[in-house]
């Protein structure tokens, strides 16, 4: 396994990190736990969840990800062995039942949100804690395009930044991060840190793969010369670029079969893109899903790349992609069919 380093920080986390959004939905506890110990055994020492798992969000699953990732830690007694990351979620998102249906990046709603998971997850501490999505509106999930809202009410990011201070200096996070966050909001973050002496943004978690590479445009640089490295989410956009969709298929137990919500994915321009890398993988005999994820991993602004599975069989195989490197000539095949289709689904 490689471990880089996280922001500024002293901790060193795994290349691959370890998603959980499907535990309590897609997958039971007992699964949950398997894949935990699947992926220690092979060296990630990195989780993600959030508050609002399992996804898609609704109120009868909310926060079953974390309680089972709580119940593992009670059980196996091995939380000091892991980097723990979880998230606050914001306004928006068909999410009204969670806390006072008006969700904020407010000191209340901070403290309570980050009292509720260091319950759910039976534990002292969260090594990284997130803004799972601004506040603000602006151009995130799917929006290339920023809409103005003159007369838009929402937090400062004065306070936001002032209550994690907070919560940092109690001990119950060690250190925060950002996600689904733009150019203007990791910047703004990062200079009132630098002035308040509040904490800094040691990472953002935002979508990035073969078929949405937009983070290159305005954050890739962010992350290099700021230390602030992506976290990449979606890395398989959402196991569209293993193949298993291709000529139509819907297997029964695919995501992008059972949720309409990540019908994103299924436009004429990603399906032709998506076609096309598919085809690179396997004349070159690579298995795409893991031509995909090296990709994503071997990016110079790239601090870990989040896979996801429901099944043993699949987190193997995601596992198994950090010991691909891909030669040049496919290398040079992705940047061609890049050019001539440009992220399709944002």
């Amino acid at each position: 396994m490689d471990y880089r380093q996280l922001g500024r920080t002293d901790l060193n986390v795994s290349a691959l990190c370890l998603g959980t959004m499907t535990w309590g939905e897609q997958n039971s506890e007992a699964e949950a736990f398997a894949q935990i110990e699947r992926a220690k055994g092979a060296g990630i020492n990195f989780l993600d969840t959030a508050e609002m798992y399992p996804v898609p969000p609704k109120a009868q699953t909310y926060a079953t990800t974390e309680r089972y990732i709580g119940n593992y830690f009670k059980s196996r007694g091995d939380r000091a062995d892991w980097i723990l990351a979880s998230k606050i979620a914001g306004p928006g998102n068909t999410i009204d039942y969670i806390r006072d249906q008006n969700l904020k990046h407010n000191r209340r709603h901070i403290v309570e949100a980050v009292e509720a998971s260091l319950q759910r997850l039976q534990t002292d501490w969260i090594d990284l804690y997130q803004l799972h999505w601004p506040e603000r509106s602006t151009n995130f999930f799917g929006q290339l395009g920023y809409q103005h809202k003159a007369d838009e009410d929402f937090t400062p990011l004065e306070d936001t930044l002032e209550a994690l201070d907070e919560q940092v200096r109690a001990g119950k996070i060690r250190h925060i991060g950002l996600s689904n966050e733009t150019p203007w909001g990791t910047m703004k973050f990062l200079a009132l840190a630098e002035a308040r002496g509040w904490p800094r943004a040691v990472s953002i978690q935002n979508p990035y793969n073969l078929l949405n590479r937009s983070f290159e445009i305005g954050l890739s640089e962010i992350a290099i010369r700021e230390q602030c490295g992506l976290l990449a989410y979606s890395p398989l956009a959402f196991g569209f670029l293993s193949g298993k969709y291709e000529g139509g298929a819907r297997p029964a137990k695919g995501r992008l079969t059972l949720y309409s919500r990540f019908m994103r994915y299924f436009n004429p321009q990603s399906e032709a893109a998506c076609s096309r890398y598919v085809a690179l993988a396997r004349e070159h005999g690579l298995d795409p899903a893991q031509m995909a994820l090296a990709f994503v991993t071997q990016q110079p602004f790239v601090t870990s790349n989040i896979i996801g599975a429901t099944t043993l069989e699949q987190l193997d195989s995601n596992i198994a992609s950090l010991d691909l490197k891909l030669s040049d000539e496919v290398l040079a095949g992705i940047e061609a069919i890049h050019k001539d289709q440009p992220n399709p689904a944002p």
